[in-house]
This record gives C-alpha cells, structure tokens and sequence, in this order.
C-alpha cells in the first residue's frame, strides 16, 4: 500500500466510520426490501452525498439485489462502485501546459479554506518538476496570507510578488508583465475571500480577471477554487457563489483528515460537474495528491483494497 492510499485511508477515516457503522447498524442479513432502501438513502443524505447521488446508489443497488438476502460488505461494495463511476469522470489531474506562456492560475476560496497553503503546495510540486513559476500575493486585504505566501514562497524558492498597500488588480497586472519578461511558465495568483461581503468580492474578482486578459486574452488558464471539506454542504454554495462570477475550470478539495463530511465529494461532482484536480489529507507539502476516483471510493466506504 503507498504512502499516498495510507495518508488518504486515516485522512478519511471519519467519513468512513459514520458511513460503515450506519450500514452495519442497517444491514442484517435480511432481504433487501423497501424499508432498508429508505434507511440507506437517509443515511447517505446525512452523509453528505446530497439527494440527487444518494438515489442513484440506492436505485442501483436495489436493481442488483432487490427482495434478495445481502451482506453488509455486499452493500459497501455497491456504494464504493457506484460511487467511483459518479467521481471518475472528474478526477482530472491539473497539467500547467499548452496555450501561451506563462501559464496563469487564478486560485479562489473563502478564508479558512486552504487556499493559500494550497499555492505553496503547488508551487514547490511543479518547482520540482522543473517548471520556472512566480506567486503573486493578490490577497492584499490580509496581511497573514501575505506573510503565509511568502514563507511557502521560500520553501518552494519562487518569486512572490507583493504590495500590500496595492490594489490587486494592478499588482497582478504588473506581475503578469515581469513574469512575461522572465520568460515564467507558470504564474499562480492568490486572491481574496471575503464572501461575507459577497458583492465587493466578486468586483474585485472581474477586475482580476479582466486585467489578466489585458496582458493574455487567453488567461486565466486555470481559475481553481479551493473547498474546505469540513463545511459539507456549504461547500456547494460556495461552487455557486464563485461560479456566478468566475468560469470556475476545477477544484481542489481540502482538509478531508478533519471532516466526517468527506461524502460532499460526491455531491459536488453530480451536482456540478467540475473537474476535481487534487485533494488534500494533511499540512505536509506531500498531503495534496492528484485526485483519484477508485482510491476515494475504497477508503470511503472501507472495502476491500481492490487497487492492483
């Protein structure tokens, strides 16, 4: 077993402890009839799969094994199929290539959500993939994402461009430009999450924007927004609120070490359909993994390890 599957295995230990005891509580070697059907769906709902992929795993299963005696690993077995082919088609691995150069990335998020950490992640994966890249410290209303970035920065041995005092807009215009005579292949710009005040955000956010595509009409290349498991279902809300401004092109989700709510997952792949680039089970620089829809499945209904 890798390194990886171990960390995403205890990363989602308490999702899966709340989805395996309700099975064992509900599956008694009894027939498979309307009644446990019912008790199922409830409890992939308060799981937080969301409604719409909680019935779809009940209605599958139900096809399989309807008025027929099943086991508990029989049911855990469906729901981690069922559930792998709902996520598979959006475990796409973000590849920072093709188009024109730099390659630039708009990350989005709400404070708290991992966002910056994440930066520094992806900033010393791709440094040491031997990719030439920049940061740019576009939240300029808080000074700790600021300081934040710029330890990351040094670790990863990038340049950070800064100005606190700036307005983010101009600051990623002028970064944009040094990192175009640099010759940079990629640029990841932060930006602020101040949802509380929802309008002021989302100008400054088309601001960003359209000052990005003064410099490359064809950027952001990437516009990633960064979800904190933990939130479960308001982690929906913020996928709508981001994606009502910006052309949100995928997600990277957060803290899945921390949350029993790790099923929202599967809610944000069905209720959306975006691109899961990678996932997040620890601070370590090595805890963000691309996104892997057999692995997830595995670890979150705790089957049997079927990877070869």
């Amino acid at each position: 077993m890798s390194n990886w599957f171990s960390r995403l295995k205890d990363g989602l230990k308490k999702s899966s402890t709340r989805l395996t005891e309700g099975i064992t509580t509900l599956v008694t070697h009894r027939k498979l009839d309307d009644e446990m059907l019912e008790e199922l769906e409830d409890l992939l709902i308060t799981s937080d799969l969301g409604v719409e992929s909680a019935q779809e795993l009940i209605k599958k299963l139900s096809k399989k094994k309807y008025n027929q005696n099943i086991s508990i690993e029989e049911v855990k077995e469906s729901f981690a199929e069922d559930i792998e082919a709902i996520l598979a088609p959006h475990a796409i691995p973000l590849v920072p290539e093709g188009g024109s150069k730099p390659f630039v990335v708009l990350v989005l998020g709400v404070n708290g959500s991992g966002k910056t950490t994440t930066i520094g992640k992806l900033a010393k994966q791709w440094k040491g993939q031997g990719y030439q890249l920049s940061l740019v410290a576009g939240d300029t209303f808080r000074a700790a994402a600021i300081e934040q970035l710029e330890v990351w920065a040094q670790r990863a041995d990038v340049p950070l461009e800064k100005a606190p005092s700036k307005d983010a807009a101009g600051l990623v215009y002028d970064s944009l430009e040094k990192a175009k005579s640099r010759r940079d292949d990629i640029v990841i710009i932060d930006t602020a999450g101040r949802l509380q005040n929802k309008t002021e955000l989302m100008e400054e956010l088309k601001k960003i924007k359209r000052v990005i595509q003064k410099v490359d009409p064809s950027a952001p290349h990437a516009t990633l927004l960064v979800l904190d498991a933990t939130t479960g279902q308001n982690a929906l809300n913020q996928v709508q609120v981001f994606r009502e401004v910006v052309d949100v092109s995928g997600l990277i989700v957060t803290k899945l070490d921390g949350t029993a709510k790790g099923g929202v997952l599967v809610a944000i792949s069905k209720q959306f359909s975006l691109p899961i680039h990678a996932v997040g089970v620890g601070e370590h620089i090595d805890d963000l993994h691309s996104f892997s829809a057999k692995d997830f499945a595995v670890n979150l209904l705790d089957t049997k390890d079927r990877l070869s």
